[in-house]
């Protein structure tokens, strides 16, 4: 509606600890990625070298799974970057909403490469061919060390930024992957079961579906512009009810700006408006610290009798 008739306010939270602060990738997770993609695109490298020498389709699939792994952390890393770009007459908001493009990229191409893996998969558990077994085994054990590695460098910040979790659930779960490939490879060279390796690389595209599917929803969800996860839409319009002199709430959104940032926009009625701006702060302010919002825009209505908010129905955008 018209904002002529009624004061409104805006606050954006420019504290480092919270709001836009997180989407600056930190120098810890500078050298997390740097690391994890320069120890993955050598493995990939033995894996494809290692794989083709033994005719080894697990160690083939866990290839292609680790390859598509670095397009995911160099998408998630430029995006990170991308994110801290100023904003412009043309993007408003900068560029933040890369790292949500980011994640559902990174979602969506390791659901690809699963249905590649299982697809070959089931053509050689048809018609199994000769693996041999030891070099599967060994390839895989160093695979195990190499994302095990991976996976400590981004524990930190996974709680805060999808980007970061994304990237700490691919090495997390490859790990479990080349250690169900090691076992593979063990048996494989004590019986001579050369069906367990197709059917190990079902195996993990049934790990990678298992864990790239919550990713896949929030990154849906955010570029949705839904609510971001941790975020309970209901708390925030109690909280802000509860503020002396607001007689009632509308118009409330609440998005995703970026994997780490949260904006709100929201009508609060107050018939008996504030003076000055220390009511917004504090409003600003308490929704910073309890829901980690730092993106704020406040419009103070003073609920006239003859004058309606058009936005006023909850079915109204």
């Amino acid at each position: 509606m018209p904002q002529s008739h009624a004061p409104a306010g805006h606050h954006h939270n420019a504290d480092p600890g919270h709001g836009h602060g997180h989407s600056h990738a930190p120098p810890a997770n500078n050298l997390a990625f740097a690391v994890g993609i320069t120890l993955n695109v050598g493995f990939v490298v033995a894996e494809v070298v290692y794989g083709l020498s033994a005719h080894s389709l697990a160690l083939l699939s866990d290839a292609g799974h680790n390859l598509s792994d670095v397009v995911g952390l160099l998408t998630a890393w430029g995006a990170i970057h991308l994110g801290k770009s100023s904003p412009t007459k043309r993007h408003t908001y900068g560029l933040r909403r890369s790292s949500i493009l980011a994640a559902l990229t990174n979602a969506v191409l390791l659901l690809i490469v699963v249905g590649g893996i299982t697809w070959e998969a089931i053509g050689r558990i048809l018609h199994p061919e000769a693996v041999v077994g030891s070099t599967v085994m060994w390839v895989a054990t160093m695979g195990v060390v190499i994302n095990t590695i991976s996976a400590l460098l981004f524990m930190t910040g996974r709680e805060h930024d999808l980007n970061i979790k994304g990237a700490f659930v691919h090495m997390a779960s490859d790990a479990a992957v080349s250690l169900s490939v090691v076992f593979a490879g063990l048996t494989i060279s004590m019986t001579g079961w050369y069906w367990l390796d197709p059917a190990v690389s079902i195996v993990i595209s049934g790990v990678i579906v298992w864990g790239t599917w919550g990713l896949l929803r929030e990154s849906i969800n955010l570029a949705m512009d839904a609510a971001p996860e941790g975020i309970d839409p209901h708390a925030v319009e109690s909280y802000l009810a509860g503020l002396e002199g607001v007689d009632a709430v509308h118009d409330l959104h609440i998005w995703g700006m970026s994997t780490t940032e949260a904006a709100l926009t929201v009508h609060l009625v107050m018939p008996h408006p504030p003076a000055d701006d220390k009511f917004l702060h504090q409003v600003a302010h308490g929704l910073t610290e309890r829901f980690r919002i730092g993106h704020i825009t406040v419009q103070i209505e003073h609920g006239d009798e003859d004058i309606t908010c058009h936005q006023e129905p909850a079915n109204v955008v």
